[in-house]
């Protein structure tokens, strides 16, 4: 399975990365929104893990970006922004699921996003 992280901080980058590789994930990374749209674009990953919060476009222009164009790949997004306008916002835009970092240890993060592609694949 595909996914690419689009995270500006890179020690999270780090983490995340490698935790999904362990549990064998083909794993591509972008560290900002203009980056994101490129990477989604061209390797058409099964499931894309979106900050908001980036550099040269930020998360919620990516997921308009898709809408359209890219609406079946299933998007998580993992932010700092924890109102409940942000989410519904999300959500609106084609956001599959909404999490705020502090509150979701990275393995719930490694299950949220398995049972997202596990649902997807029924």
């Amino acid at each position: 399975m595909r996914i690419v992280i689009v995270e500006d901080e890179i020690a999270l980058v780090k983490v995340l990365g490698e935790k999904f590789k362990r549990e064998g994930f083909d794993v591509s990374v972008a560290t900002n929104g203009e980056d994101a749209v490129r990477v989604i674009r061209s390797q058409e990953p099964d499931l894309v893990l979106l900050d908001l919060i980036l550099p040269k476009k930020d998360g919620f222009a990516v997921l308009s970006e898709l809408a359209g164009k890219k609406a079946t790949i299933p998007v998580v997004v993992l932010s700092n922004l924890g109102q409940a306008e942000d989410e519904r916002k999300a959500k609106e835009l084609g956001a599959v699921d909404y999490l705020v970092k502090t509150q979701h240890p990275i393995n719930e993060v490694v299950e949220k996003v398995r049972g997202h592609l596990m649902s997807r694949s029924k």
